[in-house]
């Protein structure tokens, strides 16, 4: 079981609450031989004494039990606590190994869920192992065996009893899984639509939609209820049977048993410890029921949380080359093909970006200008062909090294809540107040930090809520600049910003000497750059400078009319 190597870490606590609830169980076990010496021998004998000292020592064991069980209770929270904060920490480390493939395929409310959800259950289960189902079967066998001391016909009784319980037992558990992980795939969808109308509340609000939101919550709540009540009917059916056995069982015992005290087979004593016993195993059989309810959730969260775990990256990092040796080659695409999900995005694509150069990349929505540049930072790989960096197979290259060295701006701005130093610092650690400064400077908002009292220090509430868009994309521009990269991609990044404020970003990063990608809609954003590849479907049908693709290039003629016709406004 691969959950056991991270209860070995823990194999001590559980032992010691393993072996303090035995003890308490075994205490619990003397109990009806106990009550047996009084009936037969005091309670017979008329000895007040023997039923003090008898009362005490049930007294004492109840005190020990007690004792017992307080000390079993902290070591199952000692190790299911720690299970389930190793599992979270390995399952974290594991989403930030993700690449852009695995976290298509798990979004983020699904992994939010898993992450929380998923392990308390394994949680539960562990604590509940160690506190009752290591007592539980300890019970019931003590009991079976205590019973045929007694009585080895009247505790057939209890076999039979027990076999009919294990076989429904069996019969619901086997019937309830699969509505667990429905219930869990429920609960998903349901995080999903709460991440989705947090994040878009504006939206919904402009459009006057939330009734249609709330009635779809509603729908994905019901569905999920609805799971929940018709798996608890079915497990709802353990109690009623196993209480309806066990009684049939006390009947039969007393019935039996009160003939073998007619004929001096057995004490009345004896009787009531048989009586004892069965409603020991009464208990303990209630007690695994509702544990097994635990299990059954639990077994749905062990594989949705071992998916997690053992999901490895598509885009192996086995490269070797940490260190940046500029060429004059920079970017290399030799026959590039690329497919998402089986669908072809780019097609054949070769073309060479010389050292500080100046890139536009322009196209239609769904021509492949983002996938195109996912490629160079290698949040996927080409299905075919080869990239070369610095010309070096991109693969030669190692993962982490070379992230470091190309800073990518994303088509939507993304920030964390914290203040405006620690987002640009998420590109630099180690950068001073100097260079974040300049950092803004170039990204055209350095007002943004000179208009405020706290400056630097500013806080910026979750994904930059008191942020215009324009300023959000700023400073993830200065984000990316503060690493000092030796590729800067801006994949459309801005396109939030008025025109005299993109016109200006240009000028700046026109003085920066390092190889620039920018994609963009808007021509007048890319004209001045050195070249411009035009992708159409996942083609290139034009790579040249401005001029020359006015000249040869049918689609990116058709683009730039469309935004200079007479009828709209040109812009610089």
């Amino acid at each position: 079981m691969k959950l056991l190597k991270y209860i070995k870490e823990y194999r001590f606590s559980a032992i010691i609450g393993f072996v303090f609830k035995i003890a308490e169980a075994a205490l619990e076990l003397m109990v009806p031989l106990v009550m047996a010496d009084i009936i037969d021998i005091g309670i017979k004998t008329n000895d007040k004494n023997y039923i003090l000292m008898k009362g005490l020592t049930l007294v004492g064991l109840a005190i020990a039990g007690y004792l017992f069980a307080l000390v079993c209770q902290y070591y199952a929270s000692v190790t299911s606590q720690g299970v389930g904060t190793k599992l979270r920490e390995d399952m974290y480390h594991q989403i930030n190994r993700y690449d852009h493939h695995n976290l298509d395929k798990l979004s983020a409310p699904t992994l939010v869920t898993r992450l929380v959800n998923d392990v308390v259950q394994i949680q539960l289960a562990i604590a509940m192992t160690i506190r009752l189902t290591s007592r539980a079967p300890f019970i019931m066998i003590g009991s079976l065996v205590l019973a045929f001391f007694i009585s080895g016909p009247l505790a057939s009784i209890f076999i039979i009893g027990a076999v009919i319980l294990a076989v429904i037992m069996l019969a619901i558990t086997v019937v309830s899984m699969p509505y667990f992980n429905n219930i869990q795939k429920k609960l998903d969808r349901i995080s999903l639509i709460v991440r989705e109308n947090l994040n878009g509340i504006r939206v919904i609000r402009a459009f006057a939609s939330q009734n249609k939101e709330i009635d779809k919550f509603k729908n994905q709540t019901k569905e999920q209820k609805d799971i929940q009540v018709k798996v608890g009917r079915i497990q709802a059916l353990l109690n009623p049977f196993t209480y309806l056995i066990v009684n049939i069982a006390i009947v039969l015992i007393i019935y039996f048993g009160g003939r073998e005290v007619n004929v001096g087979g057995l004490s009345q004593g004896e009787i009531i410890a048989l009586v004892n016993y069965m409603n020991s195993i009464l208990l303990a059989l209630i007690v695994f029921a509702n544990v097994l309810s635990i299990y059954n959730k639990a077994g749905a969260s062990y594989t949705r949380i071992f998916e997690v775990l053992e999901t490895e990256p598509k885009v192996k990092d086995l490269g070797k080359i940490q260190t940046w040796h500029s060429s004059e080659n920079c970017i290399e695409f030799r026959n590039v093909n690329f497919a998402y999900n089986q669908k072809n995005i780019l097609h054949n694509l070769s073309f060479i970006i010389k050292k500080g150069e100046t890139i536009g990349i322009i196209g239609g929505t769904g021509a492949g200008k983002s996938s195109l540049v996912n490629l160079i930072n290698r949040f996927y790989d080409a299905v075919s062909g080869e990239i070369l960096i610095n010309d070096q197979p991109i693969k030669e290259y190692d993962l982490h090294s070379l992230r470091e060295d190309i800073g990518f701006v994303p088509q939507y701005a993304s920030l964390i809540s914290g203040t405006i130093r620690e987002n640009i610092q998420l590109g630099n650690q180690q950068a001073s107040d100097e260079e974040l400064m300049n950092a803004l400077k170039i990204a055209q908002g350095k007002e943004l930090v000179e208009d405020k009292i706290a400056g630097l220090d500013t806080i910026i509430e979750q994904g930059g809520k008191n942020l215009s868009g324009g300023q959000k994309q700023r400073l993830t521009i200065a984000r990316a600049l503060v690493k000092k990269p030796q590729i800067l991609i801006l994949d459309d990044s801005s396109s939030a910003l008025d025109y005299g404020t993109d016109y200006q970003l240009r000028q700046e990063l026109k003085k920066l000497d390092i190889t620039k990608i920018i994609i963009s809609q808007r021509t007048s954003s890319i004209e001045q750059a050195d070249k411009i590849i035009v992708l159409y479907h996942g083609e290139i049908v034009g790579f040249d400078k401005h001029e020359q693709l006015m000249k040869d290039c049918q689609i990116y003629q058709e683009i730039y009319a469309s935004q200079h016709s007479k009828d709209g406004d040109s812009h610089e």
